[in-house]
């Protein structure tokens, strides 16, 4: 990424981490598979806010991680990072898998997590649970018959078309190539940990914090049906679609996802 990162020491391991900007801390916690999926976001946000953007373990130059992985644990080490620099209520926002890290973030530290964001939320648990985990089944088997860097390419040839390495080269220059790099930590640690994350609607009521769920209109058929589960889950939260945008929204309109982003911020200020 464009800013030098700092490694943080957390319980067991320690973390990449770029602090970016001053204001209301907004913690950016880093999803599965391309570790600086959220930097743009970050670069829009720190005219702002005090960002916390970071590598989970597993991802880049922070510390390995340990299969099978753990949402609680990813959310454990969130609250570590943010208590080594110093950070007593923030803004918490996560993307797909990291949407899952984020939302335990808020039951287990609830005096932490001052607002929450989950863009793009996985389907576990929802209506496409099933067809989500079978397709999960076929990318570990893949993994297993013909390695992780190769397993990750196909899949990412399927899900974001042939040209997968400019495109998100394009955005974030390396990360390509990074991605491969962490393809273990992606199939070996994150999926596990999504699958196996024991979440339901009465976890959801120990989230007291407001809540804002965003989602792409054209996200695929596994995420039918997510919008209606974090209904039932938060209540309170506040929905918004970005026409035009697939499940990588974070990734590829940054800019309208800083518009419906910026709102909900202001209305809910820590300071």
């Amino acid at each position: 990424m464009s800013e030098s990162m700092a490694r943080v020491a957390i319980d067991g391991g320690d973390l990449e981490t770029a602090v970016l900007g001053s204001g209301d801390p907004v913690a950016l916690v880093p999803t599965a598979l391309t570790a600086d999926e959220l930097l743009p976001l970050a670069e829009r946000l720190r005219g702002r806010f005090r960002v916390v953007h970071y590598h989970r373990r597993g991802y880049a130059g922070s510390s390995p991680a340990t299969p099978p992985g753990s949402v609680a644990q990813d959310a454990a080490d969130c609250a570590r990072l943010l208590a080594a620099l110093g950070v007593e209520r923030v803004h918490v926002l996560g993307v797909s898998y990291s949407a899952a890290v984020a939302l335990q973030m808020a039951v287990d530290h609830p005096d932490l997590v001052h607002t929450l964001t989950l863009v793009e939320p996985p389907p576990v648990h929802g209506p496409g649970d099933a067809a989500f985990r079978a397709a999960n089944a076929d990318l570990l088997g893949d993994r297993q018959a013909r390695g992780a860097e190769a397993a990750v390419d196909r899949f990412l040839t399927r899900t974001m078309g042939p040209e997968w390495r400019g495109r998100l080269d394009g955005v974030v220059p390396g990360s390509s190539a990074q991605v491969l790099r962490d393809s273990r930590t992606f199939l070996d640690v994150d999926i596990p940990a999504l699958l196996g994350w024991p979440f339901d609607a009465s976890t959801a009521t120990r989230v007291r914090c407001p809540a804002l769920h965003v989602a792409g209109s054209d996200h695929g058929p596994f995420f039918h049906g997510v919008g209606d589960l974090i209904r039932a889950w938060l209540p309170q939260a506040d929905h918004v679609v970005i026409a035009g945008a697939g499940h990588d929204v974070a990734l590829t309109h940054p800019d309208a996802l800083l518009e419906v982003l910026l709102p909900f911020l202001a209305r809910h200020p820590v300071s």
